[in-house]
């Protein structure tokens, strides 16, 4: 497999379907692929699943794709916080579907997806209603649920620098999710600050190999 450079967001998120479970990094606004979310936006694709921490801030990235009313339902472990009206207000309106996994699992079962786990039982959630109608079971004296993986059709992550052949590094708290994202996804598309000549990076700091990204786009200038 070979990674392909994108010259612009809107022809790195290109062929992206209807009904896509789509998994899109950031804790917050750190790390969210901002270019590639306005770009699906622009693209049209409708009936999404959303995997990510949050479930959008403010009116911009995440927020901004929940508000044209093209996600279906959303899977995160934070979906309210103090600029989360966007998500609020369709939520009590009836107007989105929402699972709640707590942040560590969501890590697991992604991580899970990309190393072809079946399924493994975890001991957060239990006795509560995040473990209703789940499978448990003893282990050594205490109680774990079974949990499933998840898996993307497609990953939007965010990344520092990415080399011509699509190898990745992050930058501090922006890695977050995308590592676990880019192994449990069909198509990984990053978006990156930087493209740099292969062989530039130290391959002791590439957290995502190239084998796992499918395309990268360089983001647009910020001032």
């Amino acid at each position: 497999m070979t990674t392909r450079l994108c010259a612009t967001p809107d022809d790195a998120v290109a062929g992206i379907e209807d009904g896509s479970t789509v998994l899109v990094g950031g804790f917050g606004m750190a790390g969210m692929p901002v270019d590639l979310i306005d770009a699906l936006i622009r693209q049209g694709a409708g009936d999404l699943t959303v995997v990510s921490n949050n479930a959008g801030n403010g009116d911009t990235g995440l927020a901004a794709l929940l508000a044209k009313g093209r996600v279906r339902k959303v899977i995160c472990s934070f979906p309210r916080q103090a600029d989360s009206w966007v998500f609020d207000d369709l939520y009590r309106t009836g107007r989105i579907e929402l699972e709640v996994v707590p942040q560590g699992n969501l890590a697991e079962r992604m991580r899970a997806a990309g190393a072809g786990i079946g399924a493994f039982f975890c001991p957060t959630g239990v006795g509560t209603l995040l473990a209703e109608g789940k499978e448990t079971r003893e282990i050594d004296g205490r109680t774990y649920v079974l949990e499933y993986p998840i898996k993307g059709d497609v990953a939007l992550i965010g990344a520092h620098r990415a080399d011509r052949m699509g190898n990745l590094v992050y930058r501090k708290t922006a890695r977050n999710f995308g590592p676990v994202m880019a192994t449990a996804a069909t198509t990984v598309i990053a978006q990156v600050r930087e493209v740099v000549e292969t062989g530039t990076l130290d391959p002791e700091t590439v957290v995502t190999p190239s084998i796992y990204v499918d395309r990268v786009v360089q983001e647009a200038a910020r001032r």
